[in-house]
């Protein structure tokens, strides 16, 4: 059994993880171009036409911009809970009936061999999850969005071998930057997104629990460098003992291209 994970884009322009395990291949969000997702699919490997579904997190353009030419188009099933679909709707309303599908939050339902465990996060949005897909003994925590470590998020991915974690900001970047007031109010709430220092001290705990392959997602163009996250986030876990490169493997999600792929094999293998 082998899962993979790719995120194709990543950040405030777009976003859209690639996912498969057991024969079913998922997207989680598809926030650009219905054009570009199904390019950077193709470049690895992958026919939109083989996809089983989408999963949204969170009503948000960059999360949600293609599902209407994507359903239209390939007839794909979308997946999301009461609140995100309200959000959708509200932009997007020519998602055919037909391709919505509607889960309860906390609420595991499965899309072929995948478990798919939506879980809340702290965010601006109605109702925004996360969420731990698994197979087999295979698993791989999405976590992005997120204002503030919280102990039900951490809880919803710990055990999960693989993990696309936020590290959107680094908290001096912000407060030095051109952004207006109110922006920067937003992005350091508990409800706005996660910090450099958040995501290492989260991971740190998460590697204990035996997370193995992590990409360090959703990085801010104007308030965060690559290697800075990686930075942080490598220098707390060798700090704390791990391995990197060794017992962990990290590494940072792209913006606007095909990131590494992270392959997992019997449960106890991975590489990025």
């Amino acid at each position: 059994m082998r899962l993979t994970v790719c995120p194709l884009f990543s950040g405030s322009s777009g976003n859209s993880i690639y996912v498969s395990c057991g024969g079913v291949r998922l997207l989680v969000d598809a926030g650009v171009s219905a054009a570009r997702v199904e390019a950077n699919l193709a470049e690895i490997g992958v026919n939109i036409g083989q996809i089983d579904a989408i999963l949204v997190t969170h009503e948000h353009i960059d999360h949600v911009r293609a599902l209407g030419v994507l359903c239209r188009k390939h007839g794909l099933p979308v997946y999301a809970n009461e609140g995100t679909w309200n959000g959708i709707l509200q932009k997007e309303s020519g998602i055919p009936q037909r391709c919505r599908r509607v889960f309860y939050t906390g609420e595991d339902f499965y899309i072929g061999a995948m478990s798919v465990h939506p879980f809340p996060i702290p965010h601006d949005a109605l109702e925004p999850v996360g969420y731990t897909l698994s197979c087999q003994g295979l698993s791989c925590g999405i976590a992005t969005d997120i204002g503030h470590i919280e102990e039900g998020w951490v809880r919803a991915v710990s055990g999960c071998q693989a993990l696309v974690l936020e590290a959107n900001h680094d908290v001096e970047m912000v407060e030095r930057g051109p952004y207006p007031q109110r922006l920067k109010k937003r992005i350091l709430s508990r409800n706005g997104h996660l910090n450099n220092a958040d995501c290492a001290k989260a991971l740190v705990k998460l590697a204990g629990a035996g997370t193995r392959a992590a990409f360090l997602a959703h990085l801010s163009a104007d308030n965060n460098l690559p290697e800075l996250a990686y930075n942080t986030v490598c220098g707390a876990l060798t700090e704390a003992g791990y391995d990197v490169g060794g017992a962990i493997s990290v590494s940072v999600a792209r913006r606007d291209r095909v990131s590494d792929m992270a392959v997992l094999e019997d449960a106890c293998r991975s590489a990025i």
